[in-house]
């Protein structure tokens, strides 16, 4: 078994086989769990409340180890959490986005380096000297995005990263990392439930009691859950 520490094979960035996760004393949260995402491609993980879409993306990033299955991971990872204010530590925007370089041993003008071009990839280069808590929340969540490119990560994991933004802010930011993926040969999962951020996608997941039930075309499984939602309704 591995967690996430071997790389996916030939052009896939994740690869995710017969993953099962079960909390001590509690019921199985991913049965048997299958997917992959190709590198270079911008894939959302869709799925109702309590059927396992975040406790996958922990597994991806190694938060969480797998009681059975193989996860092979592409390169490093960046984790982005629903609430930045959990990930964001530094009391500035540019000494948190250095911050994640401290274990790398690099030297003051690199660490600059690392942390302008990180900042101006997510169009934050005029506000690194910005305190953390004069940010707004879009803000905040691309100062998280810019630290694990500042990091060189490879993969960037979401998690509900627009739940907590306004509309306009939501559709800023997934159309960024969009841009990202696309311009940076990035590879992204993000998970949502929000149906217009599949616009922006190349691919979706759709999770159902900790199983992949279905994947492949956004547009399709946007219409799938449109029809699902009329006829609960």
């Amino acid at each position: 078994m591995s967690a996430g520490a071997e790389g996916a094979a030939g052009n896939l960035a994740i690869t995710v086989r017969h993953l099962c996760f079960k909390w001590p004393k509690g019921e199985e949260v991913l049965k048997t769990c299958s997917l992959d995402v190709p590198k270079g491609e911008f894939w959302m993980l869709l799925g109702t409340n309590g059927s396992g879409k975040s406790t996958l993306l922990r597994l991806l990033a190694g938060l969480l180890l797998p009681q059975t299955g193989q996860i092979g991971i592409a390169g490093p990872v960046g984790f982005v959490f629903q609430n930045p204010d959990h990930q964001l530590v530094m009391p500035t925007v540019g000494a948190d986005v250095a911050f994640g370089l401290v274990e790398e041993k690099l030297s003051l003008e690199q660490i600059q380096r690392r942390v302008a071009e990180a900042l101006t990839a997510v169009n934050l280069q005029m506000l690194q000297r910005r305190p953390i808590y004069a940010l707004s929340g879009g803000q905040k969540q691309r100062v998280a995005i810019a630290g694990a490119i500042a990091r060189h990560c490879e993969v960037l994991l979401l998690d509900e990263p627009t739940a907590l933004l306004d509309p306009d802010s939501q559709l800023d930011l997934v159309a960024q990392v969009r841009a990202l993926v696309k311009s940076r040969g990035l590879t992204a999962l993000w998970v949502t439930h929000r149906l217009d951020e599949l616009n922006y996608c190349d691919g979706a997941f759709l999770l159902e009691n900790g199983q992949v039930v279905d994947r492949g075309d956004p547009g399709r499984l946007k219409q799938r859950l449109m029809q699902t939602h009329i006829e609960e309704a």
